[in-house]
């Protein structure tokens, strides 16, 4: 069996005169990955290795997640396919993961981790939104044949602040 966890990064600001690549989160990006990476801390998952855009946004809300869970770095790379909205590009790194990691995090964007989830996952979501983790999970040992898995959690930082 493989598992996927895909995060999104946190919300970022438009506050500066910075490219895309280099825009910062805002503090709710920072509070709401502390309240995801919290939760998702729970459920007690463990991670063989860990997958971040380089985009600043993305690479910080994995750092949240990074210090939350306690990976060490060694665990952690930036890929610079990962900067995309495409979902495409995202399968296709997917697709190319070493078969011994079981369980791989990614971070990055949307429109591609929205996509993602609905042609990798059992069940249709409208928006992942800004910090959202979804987990699905394939019944095969080859990363190279994912294919549809199980959508076995969906969490929001909406969804958390109303428990």
């Amino acid at each position: 069996m493989k598992r996927l966890i895909l995060v999104r990064h946190g919300k970022s600001s438009w506050e500066y005169d910075l490219t895309d690549k280099l825009r910062p989160l805002l503090k709710r990006g920072i509070t709401d990955g502390d309240l995801v990476s919290s939760h998702f801390k729970t459920l007690d998952y463990h991670i063989d290795f860990v997958y971040s855009s380089p985009a600043n946004r993305a690479y910080s809300t994995c750092e949240i997640f990074l210090n939350t869970l306690k990976i060490p770095d060694e665990k952690v790379k930036k890929v610079e396919s990962l900067y995309t909205f495409n979902d495409k590009e995202v399968v296709k790194f997917i697709k190319s993961v070493d078969n011994k990691l079981e369980t791989i995090m990614i971070f990055g964007h949307n429109n591609a981790f929205n996509d993602v989830v609905n042609s990798l996952g059992s069940e249709h979501i409208d928006n992942l939104p800004t910090t959202g983790l979804a987990i699905i999970e394939f019944d095969t040992d080859k990363w190279e044949n994912v294919k549809r898995g199980t959508t076995k959690e969906l969490l929001t930082p909406k969804e958390l602040k109303k428990s």
